[in-house]
């Protein structure tokens, strides 16, 4: 699956705010945060870039069960919270960055 650039551009605030990797604990948090600026799609497809960066120590069908799992048993606040503060850190715009410049 090709890359858009606004996929990229995610990819990019990702490994920002998480230059070691994301760590398990925010795994679920992480994409849920994404799938709400996301598509489903999007979200497999930065999944993908971050496994095959070694970002993301999980393989395709792990992906599939976090992104069931957030529809199924949504993550706490507080670890979206933590999510959404690491990736501010690493740049990623708190308003909908998809209608920035």
């Amino acid at each position: 699956m090709g890359l858009t650039s606004w996929v990229t551009s995610v990819v990019g605030w990702l490994k920002a705010g998480y230059p070691d990797g994301v760590p398990e604990a925010d795994y679920v948090p992480l994409l849920a945060v994404l799938s709400r600026r996301l598509s489903s799609d999007e979200v497999r497809a930065v999944a993908a870039q971050l496994v095959g960066q070694g970002r993301l120590p999980i393989d395709d069908a792990d992906i599939g069960t976090l992104i069931t799992k957030i529809s199924d048993d949504l993550p706490r606040e507080e670890d979206v919270l933590r999510v959404r503060t690491r990736l501010a850190l690493g740049g990623w715009p708190l308003a909908d960055p998809r209608t920035l410049g």
